[in-house]
This record gives structure tokens, C-alpha cells and sequence, in this order.
């Protein structure tokens, strides 16, 4: 039978949704701390691991998929991804939360995580940026559609039952999608496709990841990617207790900050790498790190939630454009053929970030008693960045550097 690509699409944004709904982690965070007595900085610490956790995972995945496929990668992330997330609401103590959530569900989110992407790119070859950007849209709603449903739950069942409940969603969705995964083909093209010349120079050559890691090409684009994240977690870290502060809001106006910026997340992941399409990838990241420069300098200024509010918005749709758009860089640089395993070990800037973006904006905010101060740097920060694309060009044919290497010996 022969395979729908736009089916195996709508598949992967559906388990991209599944497992975006890490996102909605900030809803367990009061009420763990009142069942259990502790802190919100402890709480925290297990969503922390879990996006470590997930840039690591996401680079074995990639890996394996080489040799089992993308459907072996995606059966495994349900059992993880859904069984640690339901053994986390028999967790009773820090460590059992941390070994439940952050390492076993962490795990399953970046072998899950990687899979759609992979895949759809050697599907999507005429529309790289755009498919990327649709599957991980769904990463990026995952919170705003699960959030509601958790509270529900929580209100309802309890934090302990809602993990639970959760965790078997999790992995009926996951599996469910995940069955749909396949690989196209060897040399599969759409029908009616003709490359053109770019198309062709960028994609002509397939690089292994050790070939990959050995052209400074591949430590920009994890560079670019790193700092990206950081800008836009930081504001995710911090949105509700930020517009309570900024804008003496109430704490329900302040939680519907947090659904805004879930729509600005999902809604970036497509426009953006959409975009990519027409004016290339690194014009995408010059646009988006200028604009969020000027966007957290204007933080700086504000004073009522609705420019708070749009100013964030902002940012979270840069944020969101970085993961629709980076999938489709890598593979213009360095091939299709193994963007699992080499924009997965990639996705270590998102772990490294999520312990990086927070812990600035939080030591700051603490140390001056404003997060004006934080979003000053985070400006600074993003001017700086603008260089990296700036910069950055493909990686020279492998035929070609093999040539000169020959003539030098």
C-alpha cells in the first residue's frame, strides 16, 4: 500500500502534541508544593531535567533510527514518555519526581521529539522549512491544549491521579501516531518535484555526524539554536510572576499570559520556518534575533500588561520560529539522509538552555528586586547573537575538501 506523506504528517503533529504537553508543567507546580511540602525552585528542577534529558535522548534517537526506523523509536518513546509520566504520580519524594518525570519521561520526549522531524524531512524535500515548522507546531500547542484538561483533572482527581491519567494518554496518542511512522523510499522524490540549482547545491551531498562534527558549521548552528532558546525560555521561566510584577495584574490575567505565549510558541514554529522557505534560513534568524533585541529592550519600559503582553508574544514567536526553522538548516547543510542523529545531538543547546535562560533572568530579578535589569542583558544578548547567522555559511562539498586534503600530502 503505498503511503499518504500528508497522513505520516498529520501523525507526527499529533504525537508532537502529545509531547508538547511538557510545557504545561508551570500547572503542576503549586499544587505538587501543596500535596507534598516542596518548594516551587524543587518542582522546578524536574521539568529542568526533563529538557535536558530530552536534547540527549533526542541524539540517541536519531542514531537508532539509522538501523530500527523511525516506528521501533517511536513505540519506545510512548512506553517511556507515557510510563514516566504515570509512575510520576506515585512519586511521594524529589528523588522518585526527578527519576519519573525528569529522566524516564525526558527520555521518551526526545526519542519522540526527533522522529517526526526526521521524517517528514525526507518526505517534504520540496518543502523542508515548511514541514518541520507544522510538526513542531503541535510540540509548541501542546500546552495550551493540555493545560486546561490538567487543571480540570487536578481540581477533579488530585496532582497524583492527573499524572496518571496523563501518562496513559500519553502513550496511547504517542503509540498511536508513532505506528504511522515510515521511511520514504531510498531517493524518493514528491511527484511532479524538479530541485532547482539551490536546491541542489545544498542537498546534493548526505554528511555522517562524524563528518558533520568535524566542519565548524555544526557548532554555529547549535550555537544559533542555543541562544535562540535561551531568550525565549527565560520568558516562559518567569512569564505569570513577571506580569504580576510589571503589570500588578491578578494571578488569573497572569495565567492567561501563559496560554498567549503557547500560541505564539506553536503559531512561530510555522510561520517562521514557512518564511525560511522563501528567504532562506539565516535571513529568518538575522530578522528574529534583531526583533528580539529590540523586543526585550522595550521590556525594559513597560509598565501595563497589554505591551507586556505583546512584547512577549513577540519573543515566543522567535522562540517557536527557532525549532520550526533549525530542522530544515541542518538538513540544507549537512544532508537528509542522517538529520536524526545529527540535529539531534543539536538539540543539546535546548537542554543546556533551559538551565541557562532561567537560572539569568531568576539571579538577576533576586539581585536587583526588578526584571528590568534581566531584560537588559537578554537584549544585549540578542544583538550579539546576530553575528552568528550573520556569518555562518554552508559547509564545503566533501568531495571537494577530500580534493585539497589529497594536493596538500
Amino acid at each position: 500500500m503505498k503511503a499518504n506523506r500528508w497522513l505520516i504528517a498529520l501523525a507526527g503533529v499529533l504525537m508532537q502534541i502529545a509531547l508538547g504537553a511538557v510545557y504545561a508543567w508551570s500547572v503542576f507546580r503549586i499544587p505538587l508544593t501543596k500535596a507534598y511540602g516542596w518548594t516551587i525552585s524543587q518542582v522546578t528542577i524536574t521539568f529542568e531535567i526533563a529538557i535536558l534529558v530530552l536534547g540527549f535522548a533526542a541524539f540517541v534517537g536519531g542514531l537508532w533510527m539509522r538501523k530500527a526506523g523511525p516506528r521501533t523509536i517511536a513505540i519506545t518513546s510512548a512506553v517511556l514518555y507515557g510510563g514516566g509520566t504515570a509512575l510520576a504520580g506515585l512519586a511521594t519524594n524529589l528523588t522518585a519526581l526527578y527519576l519519573t518525570y525528569g529522566l524516564i519521561a525526558g527520555a521518551g520526549l526526545g526519542l519522540g521529539y526527533i522522529v517526526p522531524i526526521a521524517t517528514l524531512i525526507k518526505w517534504f524535500p520540496d518543502k523542508r522549512g515548511m514541514i518541520t515548522g507544522i510538526a513542531v507546531a503541535g510540540f509548541g500547542a501542546g500546552a495550551l491544549i493540555t493545560a486546561p484538561v490538567a487543571q480540570a483533572l487536578i481540581r477533579s482527581r488530585g496532582v497524583s491521579t492527573t499524572f496518571e491519567v496523563l501518562g496513559i494518554a500519553y502513550l496511547i496518542i504517542v503509540l498511536l501516531a508513532g505506528l504511522a511512522m515510515r521511511n520514504p523510499a531510498p531517493g524518493y522524490r514528491p511527484a511532479g518535484y524538479t530541485p532547482t540549482a539551490s536546491a541542489k547545491a545544498r542537498s546534493a551531498e548526505d554528511f555522517t555526524l562524524l563528518q558533520a562534527l568535524s566542519r565548524w558549521q555544526w557548532y554555529a548552528l547549535w550555537l544559533i539554536l542555543f541562544l535562540n532558546v535561551t531568550a525565549g525560555i527565560s520568558i516562559i521561566s518567569q512569564a505569570a510572576p513577571m506580569a504580576q510584577e510589571i503589570s500588578h495584574v491578578s494571578a488569573a490575567t497572569a495565567a492567561g499570559l501563559v496560554g498567549l505565549i503557547s500560541i505564539a510558541n506553536g503559531s512561530g514554529r510555522f510561520l517562521w520556518a514557512w518564511l525560511s522557505d522563501a528567504i532562506g534560513r539565516r535571513t529568518v534568524f538575522l530578522i528574529m534575533f534583531a526583533v528580539q533585541a529590540v523586543a526585550f529592550f522595550m521590556l525594559t519600559q513597560v509598565q501595563h500588561f497589554g505591551p507586556l503582553a505583546f512584547f512577549a508574544f513577540v519573543i515566543l514567536l522567535c522562540y517557536g520560529g527557532g525549532f520550526g526553522t533549525m530542522p530544515a538548516f541542518a538538513a540544507d547543510f549537512f544532508g537528509s539522509r542522517d538529520v536524526g542523529s545529527i540535529y539531534g545531538l543539536m538539540l543539546t543547546a535546548w537542554g543546556f538552555a533551559a538551565l541557562f535562560g532561567p537560572t539569568i533572568i531568576a539571579q538577576v530579578r533576586e539581585s536587583t528586586g526588578r526584571y528590568a535589569g534581566a531584560m537588559q542583558i537578554m537584549a544585549v544578548v540578542m544583538i550579539v547573537s546576530i553575528v552568528v547567522p550573520l556569518v555562518v555559511r554552508p559547509p564545503r562539498p566533501l568531495v571537494e575538501r577530500e580534493l585539497d586534503t589529497a594536493v596538500r600530502t
